[in-house]
């Protein structure tokens, strides 16, 4: 570490410290705040007139819904692992990792990477992101505190990923095939050019890039208030198991043939590439990559090329393991907070979510719709936080009431995008995959992505406000 004269951190810097301090020492571990949410939202379910039995018939159904999702996000992890300990993957990572001079020059430098990369994948982002901080993180020149550094690796899903080709609203109204018929007949066909290739988006996605950046500029610690890597039990550990992923060793039995033999990886990544060309054959490039099941298998392929023996492939897969459990125990309870809201029926024979919809919907007008539909989607998204799925849930009563008031319907798609996106930032939902890449817990970085909450909750409802105003109402198109 470069010796330095010391510096005293500016008032944002000292807010987001105190506000990580707090977190460490008052946030609790990102399951106990799922199991909260699950209490907070079966007891509003039972005060809207839900029955005992139908409130607990509602979490236990939707306990397992998110499965699949589940091993997708714990496969980004798994998959991101593998390819980042081939050594090959390694030299390029650490390339990268030098062209940051300052310990604030390198948390900007991920916070853009990791923003520029979610445009094209949200998974991709949050992997590539956390590989990238931890390389960072092994130079002992830089002074670069490693919370802003994982908060800003965090930045892409947390601020943007909803604007770019990987978001799934704008994915889904763009492809009539892929949308139920109720909604198909409310909004149409929505194709990029009415969503995510707006003018009006871009320049959204653009203030939203700089002013993130910005804020990771003045908030990253400096001198005596950064904490690095080896501060931390869980990146040490994981520091720790990269230097002691040595080469192979020798086989001891004749039966371990095939696990040092290539031959094994040649044929699967045979079939395993001829199935990627069919399918990036078939479909165009940025939606077959938004998959997360292609994005998963592409990275499992590259590693097991890239290890090139499936013992070493296995080796590594059994290190990343470790790193998912969070995922695994976690996302179910957010199954059962999705189902709690849409499944168990009050007294009137409604969900949660239909009266909160009505809250929102029912108060809008032409002039604020953008602004009601916003913070009810910001707000709906921290308890069902799939961007996706709640689409398909809120879609159907948001867009016919910007039907009824005559409001853009790409823009109020871009709306959900921008407004979703902002309970992302201190949700751990999504941060688990990204916390398993690094050896961190949510507590840890949680306190600089309040920050940006703070700045991004005006910045984003002013802008969709003021953009709006600029969008004029067009009929759904047909297919």
């Amino acid at each position: 570490m470069n010796a330095a004269a010391p510096v005293a951190d500016g008032p944002l810097a000292r807010f987001a410290l105190r506000s990580a301090a707090w977190a460490e020492r008052w946030f609790p571990d990102a399951y106990v705040f799922a199991a909260l949410g699950v209490v907070v939202v079966a007891v509003a379910a039972l005060a809207f007139g839900a029955t005992p039995t139908a409130t607990a018939a509602a979490f236990g159904d939707g306990y397992w819904s998110l499965i699949p999702f589940t091993m997708q996000m714990a496969f980004v992890v798994i998959g991101g692992y593998v390819v980042a300990t081939a050594p090959a993957v390694a030299r390029l990572i650490d390339a990268l990792a030098r062209f940051p001079r300052s310990g604030r020059g390198a948390v900007c430098y991920v916070a853009l990477v990791s923003m520029l990369t979610s445009l094209l994948s949200w998974g991709f982002s949050l992997v590539f992101g956390g590989l990238l901080v931890r390389a960072l993180a092994r130079r002992e020149d830089l002074d670069m505190d490693y919370r802003a550094a994982g908060a800003a690796a965090y930045l892409g899903l947390g601020a943007v990923w909803a604007m770019g080709l990987s978001s799934s609203a704008a994915q889904l109204q763009a492809n009539p095939a892929s949308m139920p018929p109720g909604l198909l007949a409310i909004t149409g066909v929505l194709p990029f050019s009415e969503t995510i290739f707006l003018w009006q988006s871009i320049a959204l996605t653009a203030a939203l890039i700089a002013v993130s950046l910005l804020v990771c500029f003045v908030t990253a610690p400096r001198g005596a208030s950064v904490k690095r890597a080896n501060e931390f039990e869980g990146a040490d550990r994981l520091a720790a198991d990269e230097r002691h992923a040595a080469a192979l060793p020798p086989r001891t039995r004749p039966g371990e043939w095939l696990e040092y033999s290539p031959l094994i990886t040649v044929l699967l990544a045979a079939l395993s590439l001829g199935w990627l060309a069919y399918e990036f054959g078939q479909k165009p490039l940025v939606t077959a990559i938004a998959s997360l099941n292609t994005y998963n298998f592409l990275f499992l392929t590259v590693g097991l090329l890239l290890h090139w023996r499936p013992r070493s492939f296995l080796n590594a897969v059994a290190r990343a393991v470790p790193s998912t459990g969070g995922v695994l125990i976690q996302f179910p309870l957010y199954g059962g907070i999705a189902s709690l809201l849409t499944a168990a029926k009050g007294a009137d024979g409604q969900t949660l979510a239909h009266h909160l919809s009505s809250v929102f919907v029912h108060i809008a007008s032409t002039d604020t719709f953008t602004l009601v539909m916003g913070v009810y989607s910001a707000v709906l998204g921290f308890f069902v936080p799939s961007g996706g799925g709640k689409w398909i849930i809120e879609a159907p009563y948001v867009m016919q009431a910007a039907n009824d008031l005559q409001v853009h319907l790409g823009w109020a798609v871009q709306v959900y995008n921008a407004a979703e996106a902002l309970p992302n930032l201190i949700n751990p939902f999504w941060m688990l995959p990204l916390l398993g890449v690094l050896g961190l817990k949510a507590r840890d970085i949680v306190g600089f992505t309040f920050i940006q909450l703070l700045v991004h909750i005006p910045l984003v409802l002013g802008l969709l406000w003021l953009l709006g105003l600029t969008l004029t109402y067009h009929p759904p198109v047909m297919p």
